[in-house]
């Protein structure tokens, strides 16, 4: 059950926001082999001025973070993936790939509290995280 913030620095319609949120959560679907329905993913859109870049980006606009919080044990080939599928599912909105800035954080189960306030290493999650 990842816990995904994306952060943006331009206004996108209440269409193209539900989008790019199912775009970030279809890489994680694909490439963490989570559950289609184990939905954590926030949208945040900044004003520019308020969500610094560095100078050199040719369209600043579409300056993009996307941190990812998840159980520990995922494999290099599996970030690997998630790479690409953000990448490649976050380009139909514009978003050059080098604008692009994946961050992911891993924390062992025992580090969530999650259904009930459980401790995540207490409970059956339905899902494997070795992927």
């Amino acid at each position: 059950m990842p816990s995904t913030l994306i952060e943006v620095r331009r206004q996108y319609s209440d269409a193209d926001e539900v989008a790019l949120i199912d775009a970030v959560h279809a890489a994680l679907v694909s490439a963490f082999r989570i559950p289609p329905g184990d939905k954590h993913v926030r949208l945040v859109v900044h004003a520019p001025h308020r969500f610094a870049v560095p100078p050199g980006l040719a369209h600043p606009e579409f300056a993009t973070i996307v941190n990812i919080d998840c159980f520990a044990g995922r494999s290099l080939d599996a970030k690997r993936n998630l790479y690409r599928a953000l990448v490649t599912n976050l380009e139909p909105f514009g978003i050059p790939a080098n604008h692009i800035t994946i961050l992911v954080r891993d924390f062992p189960a025992e580090s969530w509290g999650i259904r009930g306030g459980q401790a995540a290493t207490d409970i059956d999650l339905g899902f494997k995280v070795n992927v």
